[in-house]
């Protein structure tokens, strides 16, 4: 039943294959067409026997027509063969550097009776496939040749079949047991038989050579004459694609069949009990991506070991989770990674991948891109973000004009302290945008819905609208324009005026004084997000995005790494488009009320450890974590978002007193 199986989805892999192939020939027939019109014309006039007014005027139409739809083709042809693939961004594993992992992957070859792969690389994902590889621009630079004639033997070599490469997804090597590891391969690996044949095979390079074409034509150009010829390009390769995209889907879906029928005779039984951790892996790996990795790197810094990472990620979670109880128990056998000669070092590059295709951080390290261990990343990363965070968020407050904190020991000099912050935020009255969201309409005065002081001045010709301002470093578009926010405005990265800066439009001429106790003129806010906010939460919230917005789009020193900006060294022979980084961002945009929550938090924790002797930690999978003696404390996000909400400081005052952390005292800023 199995060969059967194997048969009939091989069988339907072919049949489509033919079918995608005389879309080919079809199209080259009727680029053909009129050339072959007119030398039927052009040979009955040498022979005399296409004679007349009508024939030579068909021959005089016909013949440059034929001659510039043959140039079309020409160039057309020349175009889906020189255009270079997509190619997915891996980390090559030589045979040296791997021998047990060849040696595993080529026996299983064997068992499955089909071609083993060419090469194998890694990809910072947990997913396996087959690549081809065997387009020209793929291929390495050729030796320099010391023989009488130069390319001897090439044309012999380059007709022999090159298998694909197998990708692999490095989690896998590192949470995978070798055996796991071999039953999850065996269905990829199986392909290589169906790909060797050549229908298939010629089929897909006219598919990826079409799918080239229509990059290159997308490709952003300054040149009218080329963006034209390239446009007509694009729109054949697009009809051509659209024709054969039934047939190549279905063509992929019988060689996905083939291969699994093949491979049901290798490990069927382990490969049932291996899915389960292809699922665990990805919620792993996810998980430190987002929760880990990505802090890190928006500091400047890139974990190096993130595949070990995934280990005690998942470690973790099956301590903490009863559902994946036993999971553990596995880590006794031989981890796959034992097949690599130096894991160390794939997994540094493997790392460094990650983080230019997930942030879009540069391709190597420098002064201000620089690795992290593991034992390093509390106190290089998360004091670090955490005193960082509460220094802007006190440059926030001193632009706004607040007060330090009543009766604080630091009022005299002005230190920062959690008190102020805390008394900022404390709503003693209505909340405007609280109501403005139960109404559906705004208030009469856009203004006045976020002012609490009468004090507090108000510019009317400001126009800004800074909670709108989202972090331009993680919503610019990935060719470095200036990214569209979902409501349809551009972000304002326009500072906020200093004291006493004159208004010539306001209409009045004067000057707008911002004094010790009064707070800057707010801007009006149409944020959804801040609709169930505070007054003061709102306004804070919004002024810590502009912050942020500006900080990200100010000139940042060579080799700081920014989304907003591809990497300043660009490798223009790199076999991958890397002018679109990140090419997977990882979380959306921060709202205003997620940084004024991070912000607040930052605060809290840089209190707790200046006064109450907590320590930052690492928690593998929630990230950045305060550490009370040597305990984590979990309950703090629910008492800051009642501040930021509600206005109620009370249960956070609560807590803090619990813990013996003094809001009162000044604390270390970044």
């Amino acid at each position: 039943m199995t060969g059967l199986g194997v048969e009939a989805g091989a069988q339907v892999a072919r049949i489509r294959a033919l079918a995608v192939l005389r879309i080919r020939s079809r199209a080259l027939a009727v680029a053909l067409l009129p050339a072959a019109v007119a030398v039927i014309l052009l040979a009955g006039a040498a022979g005399d026997r296409l004679e007349g007014p009508v024939w030579d005027a068909a021959r005089a139409v016909l013949t440059p027509v034929a001659a510039l739809v043959l140039l079309a083709a020409a160039g057309i042809a020349l175009v889906v063969a020189r255009a270079r693939p997509a190619m997915s961004p891996t980390v090559p594993v030589t045979e040296e550097a791997a021998p047990d992992l060849y040696r595993m992957v080529r026996d299983l070859a064997d068992r499955l009776d089909v071609p083993a792969p060419s090469a194998i690389a890694l990809t910072p994902d947990c997913d396996s496939w087959l690549e081809d590889r065997t387009h020209p621009s793929h291929a390495p630079p050729p030796v320099e040749e010391h023989q009488d004639i130069a390319g001897a033997g090439k044309q012999a070599q380059r007709r022999q079949p090159v298998a694909p490469v197998l990708v692999i997804g490095s989690p896998f090597l590192w949470w995978m047991r070798v055996g796991e590891l071999r039953a999850v391969l065996a269905p990829v690996i199986a392909g290589t038989g169906p790909s060797a044949h050549p229908d298939i095979a010629a089929a897909r390079r006219f598919v990826r050579g079409l799918d080239a074409a229509v990059a290159v034509a997308s490709a952003p150009r300054r040149d009218p004459l080329s963006r034209a010829v390239l446009a007509g390009v694009g729109r054949v390769a697009r009809l051509l694609l659209r024709s054969c995209r039934i047939h190549a889907a279905e063509m992929e879906r019988g060689v996905a069949a083939a291969a699994a029928e093949r491979a049901q005779a290798v490990d069927y039984g382990l490969r049932i009990v291996a899915q389960e951790q292809v699922g665990l892996a990805y919620a792993g790996w996810d998980r430190l991506l987002t929760r880990v990795a990505l802090p890190a790197w928006r500091m400047g810094r890139w974990p190096s070991r993130l595949d070990a990472g995934v280990v005690a990620a998942l470690t973790e979670l099956s301590r903490r989770d009863r559902l994946a109880e036993g999971f553990a128990s596995r880590l006794g056998e031989r981890p796959a990674c034992d097949l690599l000669e130096e894991p160390g070092t794939v997994d540094e590059a493997a790392s460094l991948l990650a983080a230019r295709l997930f942030h879009g951080g540069p391709a190597g390290p420098g002064p201000d891109w620089s690795p992290v261990d593991w034992s390093e990343y509390p106190d290089e990363v998360v004091d670090r973000k955490w005193r960082l965070d509460a220094a802007r968020l006190h440059r926030v407050l001193d632009a706004m004009g607040v007060r330090p904190a009543t009766g604080s020991a630091s009022s005299a000099t002005d230190a920062p302290t959690l008190s102020r912050v805390l008394d900022h935020l404390t709503d003693t009255g209505p909340a405007g945008t609280t109501e403005t969201a139960r109404t559906g309409g705004p208030p009469a005065d856009p203004t006045a819905a976020l002012t609490t002081d009468p004090a507090r001045t108000t510019d009317p010709a400001r126009t800004t609208d800074p909670a709108r301002t989202t972090d331009p470093a993680r919503t610019a578009d990935p060719t470095g324009d200036p990214a569209v926010h979902p409501t349809g405005s551009r972000p304002d990265t326009t500072p906020p005026e200093a004291p006493g800066t004159s208004h010539p439009d306001s209409g009045t001429g004067g000057t707008t004084s911002t004094t010790p106790g009064t707070t800057a003129p707010p801007e009006p806010l149409d944020d959804e997000d801040l609709a169930g906010t505070t007054a003061p939460s709102a306004t804070l919230a919004a002024r810590l995005s502009a912050e942020l917005a500006r900080e990200e789009a100010a000139p940042s020193p060579a080799g700081t790494p920014t989304q907003a900006s591809p990497s300043p060294t660009t490798d223009l022979a790199a076999l991958w488009d890397d002018r679109a980084l990140p090419l997977f961002p990882l979380q959306p945009p921060r709202t205003a009320r997620e940084l004024l929550a991070d912000h607040l938090t930052a605060m809290v924790c840089c209190a707790a450890m200046d006064t109450a002797g907590a320590t930052p930690g690492l928690d593998w999978l929630d990230g950045p974590t305060l550490l009370v003696d040597g305990e984590r404390t979990a309950d703090l996000a629910p008492k800051v978002l009642t501040l930021i909400e509600d206005g109620d400081a009370a249960p956070l005052r609560v807590w803090l007193s619990q813990l013996g952390i003094r809001p009162e005292k000044p604390v270390r800023l970044g």
